[in-house]
């Protein structure tokens, strides 16, 4: 099956989060948006912004685009995949390229919000007064949280049904402590679209080195032997079952899944245990 179907569902996912994502930051926190007069309190906006921003995430999981690509949606969630092995390497280059672009595209439709969203930067990430130290070790530890996050449950039989449900949670946390710090990317394609339709690269690079370092650690922690028993199967976020493309898969069940197809096309019969379909 050809691998673009992967990459369009990547640069359409990636955009839809970057576009609805930004847009609630933007009603969320533009001065002139009639949100901050009914919440005032800022910490409650940024919790409800990161929940608004997870459930976005959420959705994109569980639709067809999930379906057909695993919704990684960020750079980091891929190479992270990459480096456990249940991402074909061949594949990452392109996944990535076209998160980018889809963040970029979709950041290009917060330009309708017109002095509205210039006022917040379009939803731009920003380095707090802290400084860039602070938001770079904010945006490592975020980033840890969100990649150990997710390989914890979908390398658990038992939470692996519920992943989505993590990301509408988790956000609402990580926007309410550590937004004030860098304004919680964990997604270097969720920056690049804001910077590059706004113009505005302030901190760039701490949300490019934050995540790379974050994941990094994630990984580290996952080979701890309390850890080392979460096993993911297929590089998705849901419909584990369904990777008719061989590549969102270890090794051993892509091999199992060529087997199978081989049997097919020859109209033989093989057993095939590992509960993904073709």
């Amino acid at each position: 099956m050809p691998h673009w179907r992967l990459y369009a569902a990547e640069f359409l996912g990636t955009a839809l989060l970057v576009a609805v994502g930004g847009s609630f930051v933007i009603l969320d926190f533009a001065a002139k948006s009639p949100v901050p007069h009914l919440l005032p309190s800022p910490a409650l906006r940024r919790a409800l912004t990161g929940c608004l921003f997870g459930s976005t995430g959420a959705a994109i999981a569980l639709s067809p685009i999930g379906r057909e690509s695993g919704a990684h949606i960020n750079p980091v969630v891929t190479l992270a995949f990459v480096l456990r092995g249940s991402l074909h390497r061949g594949v990452a280059g392109g996944y990535i390229a076209s998160q980018m672009l889809g963040g970029v595209v979709g950041a290009l439709g917060l330009l309708l919000f017109g002095p509205l969203g210039r006022s917040v930067h379009w939803a731009a990430t920003t380095v707090g007064p802290g400084g860039p130290v602070p938001a770079l070790l904010g945006e490592t530890g975020a980033t840890a949280l969100l990649i150990l996050g997710i390989f914890v449950f979908v390398g658990s039989k038992r939470l692996r049904p519920y992943t989505p449900a993590l990301f509408p949670v988790l956000y609402a946390v990580l926007v309410l402590v550590e937004a004030p710090l860098s304004g919680t990317s964990t997604n270097p394609a969720r920056s690049l679209g804001p910077d590059v339709a706004g113009q505005f690269w302030r901190g760039w690079w701490v949300d490019v080195a934050g995540p790379l370092l974050g994941m990094d650690l994630a990984l580290l922690a996952l080979r701890l032997p309390t850890l080392r028993r979460f096993k993911e199967e297929v590089a998705k976020l849901y419909h584990f079952h369904w990777n008719p493309h061989g590549l969102l898969a270890r090794p051993a069940i892509r091999k199992a899944v060529s087997g199978r197809a081989a049997a097919r096309s020859s109209g033989t019969s093989r057993p095939y245990g590992s509960g993904l379909d073709m």
